[in-house]
């Protein structure tokens, strides 16, 4: 069943489009305010759009895996100068408190204190560390970081700089210093650290990256970072590392033995497929699989089975003090609120699934593709809130939750990494779309 929040969103939703209609539901959509992005003077992004009903949540700080995917979204698009500045000012932060990465390497700071972790989650408008305690050992942010800037500067949007190749080889030998391959972080979820499948993917995806720009690109060999020498067979072998390990654990996202850790399915492994195709193949299918059989349901998607944040009941259970912290020490005062089959039920999935399902229709021209890549268009379209919703019509929530017994946004709404997912895989149609009509294919 697709469940429609908006009104007047509904009877341009259908099972085939001519561009025409999309272009339609996209001009409506800017005109409306769905792809609003504020942004601070620097080019960065809060991580929503906070008013006064849910600026408790923390969300006005900035992430840096959301500032990827919502710069991501502006560079497919082709608003470059965006996504530009967006990177430019994630590299004078991390180029700021680059020494605490130097820490770690020379063995002066101790990895295991995630505090002592470069800060992935940080106050944007004055490019300062929070000091409030965070699970900042997430080595996919990282990752996706050193994918984007090696994509933009490979494609000539951006030349880099002595010191940004400085900051690349830093990077390189932090991953390798923490054993990235084998490293328990807190992911793309910020909770129990564990061996992450699709940490250790986005790690190996932003190596590649950096392999492609500097061998074949810039034509180095070498990058000097001080005392240090991060030269060719350095990445080669981390890429290596990432790939034997990332192998051994798909398609599940940890194998540990701790059933803590352990976890068989976590929607988060569609990162490794779409944007950074880092996964291709059989192994992509069966990732796709098990996330729309196990995960998927009526109002989108959830992160993980018992997954307790917004879980049922969310805000009468827990105080605006303790909603959106850091449990990642201890997740058994949250997840004691949790009921079988109650996770929250997240919106930036459904469009990425959209997009996968674009890029396959991109290489093969499979007409079940395009109906695939038109039905998660269309769940991700029917995510959109409509007037009934306490922050407004034509926003992009985070998760529909369960409150007194009915599906409904949660507090932190509008999500911009679910705009910038729709953003993508309202591209992605317009693209599709425009190849079967140039092919005389059928829309289906």
């Amino acid at each position: 069943m697709l469940h429609i929040h908006n009104a007047e969103l509904k009877p341009l939703i259908k099972d085939n489009y001519t561009l025409d209609e999309i272009h339609a539901i996209s001009e409506l959509l800017h005109q409306k305010g769905t792809f609003d992005f504020p942004r601070l003077e620097n080019g960065l992004f809060s991580a929503a759009a906070t008013t006064e009903g849910n600026d408790y949540t923390g969300y006005n700080n900035v992430w840096l895996r959301d500032n990827i995917h919502v710069a991501y979204a502006h560079y497919i698009t082709g608003e470059i100068d965006v996504a530009v500045k967006t990177v430019q000012a994630l590299k004078k932060f991390y180029k700021t408190h680059r020494h605490r990465i130097e820490q770690i390497v020379r063995g002066e700071l101790d990895p295991a204190d995630p505090m002592n972790r470069p800060h992935v989650r940080f106050n944007g408008s004055e490019l300062e560390e929070n000091d409030e305690k965070w699970a900042h050992a997430q080595n996919d942010a990282l990752g996706i970081l050193m994918w984007l800037y090696s994509m933009m500067a490979h494609e000539g949007h951006i030349y880099p700089q002595k010191e940004d190749l400085e900051l690349l080889g830093l990077l390189v030998l932090y991953l390798q210093t923490i054993g990235f391959h084998e490293d328990e972080d807190s992911g793309h979820w910020e909770e129990t650290r564990k061996v992450n499948a699709s940490s250790i993917g986005m790690v190996t995806a932003g190596l590649q990256g950096m392999h492609q720009l500097l061998y074949e690109k810039l034509g180095m060999i070498q990058v000097s970072v001080g005392e240090w020498n991060v030269v060719n067979h350095v990445v080669e072998d981390e890429i290596k590392l990432g790939l034997d390990s990332l192998y051994a654990i798909l398609p599940s996202e940890c194998v540990q033995d701790d059933p803590a850790k352990s976890r068989r399915y976590d929607a988060s492994l569609l990162f490794l497929l779409f944007p950074t195709q880092v996964v291709e193949g059989e192994l992509a299918e069966k990732i796709v699989a098990d996330v729309t059989e196990n995960l998927q349901g009526d109002y989108g998607i959830r992160r993980y089975l018992g997954d307790s944040y917004w879980c049922a009941d969310y805000r009468a259970k827990m105080s605006e003090e303790v909603r959106t912290t850091d449990f990642s020490d201890d997740m058994s005062e949250r997840d004691a609120l949790l009921a079988e089959g109650e996770e929250a039920q997240w919106c930036i999935f459904d469009p990425t699934l959209s997009s996968f399902y674009g890029l396959r229709f991109h290489e093969t021209h499979e007409e079940g593709a395009l109906a695939s890549q038109t039905e998660y268009l269309n769940r991700s379209l029917g995510q959109i809130t409509g007037e009934d919703c306490q922050f407004g019509a034509f926003k992009c929530p985070e998760s529909y939750f369960l409150e007194d017994g009915k599906y409904v946004p949660n507090d932190v709404t509008p999500l911009l990494w679910t705009q910038a997912n729709l953003k993508v895989a309202l591209h992605m149609m317009q693209r599709s779309i425009s190849e079967n009509e140039v092919g005389g294919g059928k829309v289906s």
